[in-house]
């Protein structure tokens, strides 16, 4: 039996239920990110400690998502222009110890991250457990 399209038939009726689903589907995607942009830029760091760092120093109102790429370097930040600036972002990735393209992160908390963190000497890799652990904290994640 083939489908049956006139509008008597029980098949029109599913297409167009599908059709009106998959607009639905569609707008509501479109209200969430509707008002959000996204911005990349440098964001100086090592390992997927740096990673977590750099993401956390983002977990703020307005900001939507984030990722970090170890290798390029590179952090790609979906937020709410309206909550949040990309020059505020920027900071507080630098607050984090983190060098942006507009911000230098402090010396003090620069020199505070794990040894295998510090980006400006050279990445030194990360081998081993002992290289992640903080004296001040009881961390069980590396």
């Amino acid at each position: 039996m083939g489908w049956n399209f006139s509008p008597q038939g029980l098949n029109y009726l599913y297409i167009m239920r599908l059709i009106v689903l998959c607009l639905l589907v569609f707008v509501s995607g479109g209200m969430w990110s509707q008002g959000s942009m996204q911005c990349e830029f440098s964001a100086k760091g090592c390992c997927p400690m740096c990673a977590d760092r750099i993401v956390e120093a983002l977990d703020v109102p307005g900001v939507r998502a984030v990722e970090w790429d170890q290798f390029k370097e590179k952090a790609t930040v979906v937020y709410k222009p309206k909550k949040i600036s990309e020059e505020r972002i920027q900071q507080l990735v630098a607050d984090s110890g983190h060098d942006t393209e507009m911000f230098t992160a402090s010396d003090e908390v620069y020199n505070g991250l794990a040894a295998c963190c510090l980006y400006r000497s050279g990445c030194q890799g990360c081998s081993d457990r002992e290289k992640h652990e903080h004296p001040e904290e009881d961390d069980d994640r590396y």
